[in-house]
């Protein structure tokens, strides 16, 4: 039977790989020291950063799988579950990381701003690759970070650990920008995908049955989460998606005013809306007139 483990504590994952506890909630893995093992269900409450150095098998993260690369960071906010199929009968892991409790972010800078980070809620195939420069980078970051750690704490202790974690995301973000543009034929060739979903989406039956489109919607018809889909719509066009599909309701609902045998409420429907006074409004913001005035003036 699969063995699963919950980690709540960066304790419990520190003895999970061999390691001493110098910070009860922060800890820096080098995963060398861990035992040999086969694949397994790891349930996190932690934060964790992991860059993986060894094949150990393919990643299932939510319903997605990723197979791993050197060089490739993964990042896990607590809650989230993490499994491995087709496991290698035993592997030595190898690389490293970083974890740390939701507790030590209290009081501080980076508390306040942890979730702007919305790679932490990207599907695992989404995870960031490293140049080998950015790769060094990390491993330098994490080094100064082990460092800390092994300091007698006192009360600067905190704000140093946790302004070297942000830090840390901050080049993230930065490594994040730079993927999206180094896979800009990709990136487009999923926008084309975006448009093409929306298109068929307000020529079937589906604004009838599920009502208007949803960015988590569009996102998982695409197999992305929907933080990287969002990240990815607004890096490439400046926009939102939740903009993106708004700007497709209002090209569609201006040639279906053209019908003049339909009502404004039936188009309301048409499109999705449950209460065709908000269709109004959104109309009305976006063009400057209400359908009914558009429908006049053309």
């Amino acid at each position: 039977m699969e063995r699963e483990f919950n980690f709540q504590t960066v304790s419990e994952y520190n003895d999970f790989n061999n390691h001493e506890t110098g910070h009860p909630l922060v800890s820096v893995i080098d995963f060398s020291q861990a035992a040999k093992r086969t694949g397994s269900k790891m349930h996190f409450e932690l934060y964790c950063i992991f860059l993986k150095d060894v094949k150990c098998g393919d990643l299932k993260y939510g319903r997605q799988h990723y197979d791993y690369q050197e060089g490739t960071l993964v990042f896990i906010s607590p809650g989230q579950v993490v499994d491995v199929e087709n496991k290698v009968d035993e592997y030595q892991p190898m690389g490293h990381g970083l974890v740390f409790h939701p507790d030590l972010l209290l009081g501080t800078s980076l508390g306040k701003s942890i979730s702007d980070y919305n790679f932490f809620s990207y599907y695992t195939n989404e995870a960031l690759h490293l140049s080998a420069k950015e790769r060094k980078l990390v491993l330098d970051l994490f080094a100064k970070l082990h460092s800390e750690l092994h300091q007698t704490i006192d009360k600067h202790s905190k704000k140093v650990i946790a302004s070297g974690i942000e830090l840390l995301l901050s080049y993230c973000e930065r490594f994040y920008d730079r993927q999206f543009i180094t896979r800009d034929t990709v990136n487009k060739g999923m926008l084309e995908k975006f448009e093409g979903l929306l298109n068929g989406y307000f020529n079937s039956e589906k604004p009838y049955t599920i009502g208007l489109p949803s960015v988590a919607y569009c996102a998982d018809e695409l197999h992305l989460s929907a933080n990287y889909f969002g990240d990815l719509i607004k890096k490439e066009t400046g926009k939102s998606a939740q903009e993106f599909i708004q700007a497709k309701i209002i090209e569609v609902a201006k040639n279906k005013i053209f019908d003049s045998s339909k009502t404004v409420n039936e188009i309301a429907y048409d499109l999705g809306f449950k209460y065709p006074q908000h269709f109004i409004r959104l109309f009305k913001k976006r063009v400057g007139s209400t359908p009914a005035e558009y429908r006049t003036l053309n």
